[in-house]
Parts: structure tokens; sequence; C-alpha cells
């Protein structure tokens, strides 16, 4: 892969390989393990996404923050045992192509599909991560059918938001689509989001444009080929559980997913190809 003047390959202290972008747009740390960006700063402004305080960066660990990549399912698998949200956010990524111009850097990478355990997944396939990087953060994950019989899948852009108080922090834009939470459901979201415990809802039919409202500012967020998303805080009892998470941070992060998910799952027929995408700005 030819590198650009505002990108380089570095390692962590622990040994994981990242892609570092330092350009006049932004500021930006995308890990190979995990095809997992963990860092977009634009110029003159705020850090976009959030990363764990206790985030140790082990190899074969996801990484708590970022935007992880759950894929190609979504939560829990029904086979025991099988890796919660798949197993590209664990996996080794390959870089494959970076090109920068004035406007905007664009760092691919690409699974090695090889590499892959053919138990959780048998099917012929292409999985690629596109991050287009300027004032703006997009990232487009597609995923392509090299077979010659269909497949499905479920996925998520697992976006980890920023925020100093979460209780001064609500979610517009969900009004009108349906909700299942805690296995409970489908319920209608009538107002705006805001947060007093743990929420975990899944949302279908939902408009493809959402904004965060944060005391530091408002984050818009939109998706494209998508109309399900998550929207996730642990809250008290649950960060005392979670890996990489200090107790209190859940004061200080929110997940607002975009995904294929429940009726919006994706089934691709040979030689089709499909693209998740998600924009987030400040």
């Amino acid at each position: 892969m030819k590198l650009s003047p505002s990108v380089s390959i570095e390692q962590s202290e622990t040994g994981l390989e990242f892609i570092k972008i330092a350009s006049s747009k932004c500021d930006a740390k995308i890990f190979l393990q995990g095809g997992q960006i963990t860092e977009f700063i634009p110029k003159n402004n705020k850090p976009l996404i959030w990363v764990s305080q206790d985030e140790t960066y082990q190899e074969g660990a996801s990484i708590r923050g970022g935007i992880p990549i759950c894929w190609p399912w979504f939560g829990t698998h029904a086979n025991d045992g099988w890796p919660a949200h798949g197993f590209a956010r664990t996996s080794v990524w390959q870089a494959d192509e970076v090109h920068e111009s004035d406007e905007q850097i664009t760092v691919s990478l690409k699974l090695p599909m090889k590499l892959v355990n053919t138990t959780y997944w048998p099917h012929q396939s292409a999985l690629k991560v596109e991050f287009v990087l300027s004032d703006k953060l997009q990232v487009c994950l597609t995923t392509a059918n090299l077979g010659s019989a269909p497949f499905s899948f479920t996925q998520a852009l697992h976006t980890y938001f920023p925020t100093s108080d979460i209780t001064n922090t609500h979610v517009d834009g969900l009004q009108g689509a349906q909700y299942i939470e805690f296995s409970e459901g489908p319920f209608v979201q009538n107002d705006v989001v805001s947060f007093n415990r743990e929420t975990d809802m899944v949302y279908t039919q939902a408009s493809t444009v959402q904004t965060i409202n944060t005391p530091e500012g408002v984050i818009n967020v939109s998706r494209e080929n998508s109309s399900s998303c998550v929207l996730w805080n642990p809250w008290i009892e649950k960060s005392k559980r979670l890996s990489n998470f200090a107790d209190d941070e859940y004061k200080t992060m929110l997940c607002l997913e975009a995904a294929n998910v429940l009726t919006d799952k994706v089934t691709l027929e040979p030689k089709q190809s499909h693209t998740l995408i998600t924009t987030i700005s400040w």
C-alpha cells in the first residue's frame, strides 16, 4: 500500500498496528485489528468519537470505543460460544489503499477472508471498509457475494460518541420509529430520547438522520442503505460488568449505531453487494 504525505503506519505500546492520519483537515487513528477507527478530531474542533480510558489495546480483543465493526451478525449468535457481534471486530484487517486530495483523505481496508473460520462463515464473500476523512467522517462497509448462492447477514457500525454529561444529552430524529428494548416491544418512539437509565434500543423504520445534542455541541449522524439503528448506554450496574470500561464512564459516552438488523437484515444474491454508510460531524 502506498502511503500519502499525511498518513503513516505506527504501533501501539502493545504492538497493535494502526494507521495515523495527521492532515490539515483532521487527526485520526485506524487500527488494523478490527478495521477500527479509534480517533477522529476535526481541525480546530473537539474529538468526535470516544474511547474508554481503561482500554488496553490487546491482541485478539475488541477495542472499547471508536467504531467497532459488528459483522456478519449483530449481538449474540444463536450458537453457543460464537463471538458476540461477529468476528470482524477482532480480526486483523489488511491495509488496501490510501488516496489524499486537498479536500479529503480516503483509507480503505479489507478483511482477508482466507483467515476467516469457515465454521462461522462458510460463504464466498469480500468485506471492505472505507474511511473518508475531512472535517467530517464517513465510514462505508461493503459486503460482496462472490459465491453462487445467496446469504444473509446483520451488521452495525457501533459508533461511540462523547459527551461531558449523559444526563444533559439527548437524541433527536428517532420520533416515529419502532424499537425493541431488552427483548420487549416493538414500541413507538414518541419523543426526543434522554438518558436516565440503562438504554439498549434497537430501532427499525428509523429516519436516516439523527442529532445528538451534548453540552459541547450538536453531533450530526446520518446513515445510507439502512433503516435500523441502535442506541446504547450501559448506565450504572452494567458499567461495572463491562471489560475495559471504568465504572463511571457511562456518564461520558453513548452509542448510536448505523445498522442492518431485525427486519432490516441484508440478503445478497450472487454477484450482489451492499454498502452500509454512516457520516458523522459536529
